[in-house]
């Protein structure tokens, strides 16, 4: 059984109360016991003995009455101090889990994440150092990523601005004409940052839960086969063919047609670029699918491409995360589609999942709530 904090408290003071009381009990009966014998010894004596009953009993009530009146002066002076000593002693020891979770607040407020808090107890105590330290994991992590972030982004910038520093310097240095096609180099290199600050962007907001949807009833097979369509000529370009399969006619989800079809068109464009020329790319929808009590529509990108390594896969829908043969800048993007398809899809109340082994192909699944 686990104690709270107040029964702690309630259990101490029923304890103190026991103590006391058993103390008083006791040495008030031990000093009546040599009250009388002292009384006997000091004051039986002819003159008591010859008066009239009545004395004899003043005699007696006076003697003890006056005895008694410092063994109770003495006794309150004792109890007062052994209940002061306990209850400082009880305060001590319930708040020490306090104290120190105090010094580990100073030190977080100091810019040290590294604290973490031993949980002795399963009551208040226990569960607010519990928190504390859940708190503190989640801060390490954010700290790790916003360190990550940073470097990523600067990482991504350079590449792109050494080109367009390196071509202008050249340009200026020799003075001569410059010709379109290095203008239109420069210009792919700005349409690249352009893309890359736009996807931060977007995924900033839907990592903070302040993306604005325009959701609205949406036919997924028909946005799906448009989907298919647009990315038909650059997947036969690549040597690939492309298919939709459907197992009913319409499916209507209620979502952001641009966003979904952003979605979609991150998962083929991954599954293109990692699929080897005469491989097969699958979009496969089911109108019904159950998980978790809640019924969703299913859509699976399916291809034929050079796999994902079980130890890639939980971080797959990290920030600027390229599996180890997809590092190349030219062939493995950004490393953000991924990370914005799965924060756009979770915005729309859905969830990925994602199936991969080594040469065998790799298939992302999409589940998004069916519309009523």
């Amino acid at each position: 059984m686990t104690l709270t904090v107040r029964k702690k408290i309630f259990v101490s003071m029923g304890l103190l109360v026991l103590i006391i009381g058993g103390a008083h009990a006791v040495t008030k009966q031990a000093y009546m016991e040599s009250l009388f014998d002292q009384f006997r010894k000091e004051e039986i004596n002819a003159s008591y003995l010859n008066a009239l009953p009545g004395e004899q009993i003043e005699i007696l009530k006076t003697y003890v009455s006056g005895k008694m009146q410092k063994f109770w002066l003495g006794n309150w002076v004792f109890f007062i101090a052994t209940g002061l000593i306990f209850s400082l002693w009880i305060s001590g020891v319930l708040t020490i889990p306090l104290r120190k979770l105090v010094t580990a607040i100073e030190r977080v407020a100091q810019g040290d994440l590294d604290v973490n808090v031993p949980v002795q107890s399963k009551d208040e105590y226990g569960k607010v150092i519990q928190t504390f330290n859940d708190m503190t994991l989640r801060l390490r992590e954010a700290e790790d990523a916003r360190r990550r972030l940073v470097a990523d982004v600067a990482h991504e910038l350079r590449t792109p601005l050494s080109i367009m520093q390196l071509k202008l310097e050249n340009a200026q240095q020799t003075g001569q004409f410059i010709p379109p096609e290095m203008l239109l180099r420069l210009h792919d290199e700005v349409i690249r940052l352009g893309l890359l600050v736009e996807d931060l962007h977007v995924l900033s907001l839907a990592e903070a839960g302040r993306l604005a949807l325009d959701c609205k009833p949406l036919d997924l097979s028909a946005k799906l086969e448009q989907v298919v369509d647009d990315v038909k000529m650059e997947a036969e370009e690549n040597g690939l063919e492309i298919r939709f399969y459907s197992n009913t006619r319409s499916v209507t989800v209620i979502a952001d047609a641009r966003r979904i079809t952003q979605v979609f068109i991150n998962l083929l464009t991954n599954a293109i670029r990692y699929t080897p020329e005469g491989g097969v790319i699958s979009v496969v929808m089911e109108d019904r699918a159950l998980d978790r009590n809640a019924v969703y529509t299913c859509v699976s990108v399916i291809d034929t491409g050079i796999g994902i390594p079980s130890e890639e896969l939980p971080h797959l829908f990290d920030r600027f995360y390229r599996v180890e043969k997809a590092r190349s800048r030219h062939t493995g993007g950004t490393g953000l589609g991924l990370s914005i398809a799965h924060h756009l899809v979770r915005a729309h109340g859905g969830f990925i999942q994602v199936m991969s082994e080594p040469d065998q192909g790799t298939t992302f699944t999409v589940y998004l709530p069916l519309g009523k």
